[in-house]
């Protein structure tokens, strides 16, 4: 099992909602969010923890609303950013946008108060971001997998990292004991770009 190192400084993790979801459902699990916000506080000083997720401004009964009000009331900072859905040709539905530029304003916004950020992440878009954030002296660490029968981290994210951290090592310390989770709106695909 890789050995997690604990950071003496200021950290804040940065969670991209669906990458984390789409992760940990492809490893076989679903995440306890309880768990995975105190397991990262036994690895330094976090100081924040941001959780993004984009929701379909047309679905007023969208199961992802439960679950930002309870990481809002549970330790969380939850940005949502509110898009269109559409249905693609294969009769999916699907949301067109992203949410990285929200992550790389506030990553950016915040490196200069903090030592360590953590990104829980596989996208490799956050490879140029994580860059900037080190030359700033920070140390940046992601979460994510390459365990998983489809790689869930890109080769240019990890390599950026100071740290990778393993999703699938976590698993027993944050894995969600009922898999009736009010997440499971979050398996609503992204489309591409």
């Amino acid at each position: 099992m890789e050995v997690i190192q604990v950071s003496n400084g200021k950290t804040v993790v940065f969670i991209d909602g669906q990458s984390l979801f789409i992760t940990a459902k492809t490893l076989g699990f679903s995440i306890d969010f309880k768990k995975l916000l105190d397991e990262l506080k036994t690895h330094g000083d976090v100081i924040r923890t941001k959780y993004y997720t984009l929701v379909d401004d047309e679905d007023e009964n969208s199961p992802l609303i439960p679950l930002t009000d309870w990481l809002s009331y549970n330790g969380y900072s939850v940005v949502i950013k509110y898009v269109r859905s559409y249905v693609d040709p294969d009769g999916r539905k699907k949301m067109k946008g992203n949410i990285n530029i929200e992550i790389a304003v506030d990553m950016m916004e915040i490196a200069p108060h903090v030592d360590h950020v953590v990104l829980i992440s596989g996208d490799g878009d956050f490879s140029c971001l994580l860059a900037a954030v080190q030359r700033q002296g920070k140390k940046c660490t992601v979460i994510s997998s390459v365990q998983s029968s489809q790689q869930m981290c890109s080769a240019s994210l990890r390599k950026a990292a100071d740290q990778f951290i393993e999703l699938a090592q976590l698993r027993s310390k944050i894995e969600r004991e009922n898999n009736n989770s009010i997440d499971s709106a979050a398996s609503i695909v992204r489309s591409p770009r």
